[in-house]
């Protein structure tokens, strides 16, 4: 199955550009899943919160559409041996995993999380309290690409994420892998001149990509796509709703690629 969505859903400037003028907060979840199947809550990497606030945010959606969800920021980003944020990171999910509507677990560690034999081992840690919950790494350093890494990743069942981001120096390049029977793909933007550079956060992912940039990805999609069960790509260029406007471009290329395949097959066929 392959779902695209976007990461996160709540924004304000989403406002005219997505949703109705006026669109209440407690609204934007239904109206979004009016069009995606998917979506990635970011805000669990700032703080938990409590069971029942996923339990009403799963019965705003159909019954199959996803969640994929952030570790917290003491998950990736402090790492200090605290078994009990794990805990509570698990017990805040339960009604998506109840519901049938969890996806999996996006582990996004900073660029200071070098490829260093107490990071390999900590990720190995970090699995195993996740128990069975299925669990996607994204690296932000390219130390981490090569064949070793993914050799790990594919021994204990951990997802990699690919990314598209800008070309620069010591970050991800635009690999096609999968580790895990999850794909996932997160499309960050390419906006070189603010990525180190930046007074606000959003100015870093204020890029719309053109229909050639996402078609280059179609041949990587259907390489993933031969190697798993479930499939997942968002758009994290979230800037004034540019997500959505990917999102979609991306939904309307991987249909017309679906329908050239049916072709050809009827052709050979």
């Amino acid at each position: 199955m392959l779902y695209v969505g976007t990461s996160g859903f709540s924004y304000e400037d989403w406002v005219g550009p997505f949703y109705p003028e006026h669109t209440d907060k407690k609204e934007m979840l239904k109206l979004y899943a009016q069009k995606f199947k998917v979506t990635e809550i970011n805000s669990t990497y700032y703080s938990l919160p409590h069971p029942s606030s996923f339990y009403y945010l799963q019965q705003k959606v159909p019954v199959d559409f996803k969640f994929a969800v952030k570790a917290h920021q003491e998950m990736t980003h402090s790492r200090e041996e605290n078994p009990t944020i794990f805990h509570d990171f698990k017990e805040s999910i339960k009604p998506l995993i109840d519901s049938g509507k969890f996806a999996c677990v996006l582990a996004q560690f900073p660029y200071s999380f070098y490829n260093t034999p107490a990071n390999r081992d900590y990720l190995l840690r970090f699995k195993k309290r996740m128990e069975e919950l299925p669990l996607v790494v994204e690296f932000r350093n390219a130390y981490w690409i090569n064949e070793e890494t993914f050799r790990i990743l594919k021994n204990n069942d951990i997802g990699f994420c690919c990314v598209d981001q800008p070309p620069l120096k010591g970050l991800i390049p635009p690999v096609a892998e999968a580790t895990s029977n999850l794909g996932y793909i997160r499309f960050h933007g390419r906006n070189k001149a603010n990525w180190w550079e930046h007074q606000k956060a959003y100015q870093r992912y204020d890029y719309l990509y053109t229909e050639e940039e996402l078609r280059e990805w179609i041949p990587k999609i259907k390489k993933i796509a031969e190697k798993t069960e479930d499939q997942y790509i968002f758009m994290n260029n979230h800037y004034q709703a540019k997500a959505v406007k990917n999102a979609l471009m991306m939904i309307k290329l991987l249909r017309e690629e679906l329908k050239i395949k049916e072709i050809k097959e009827k052709e050979e066929d």
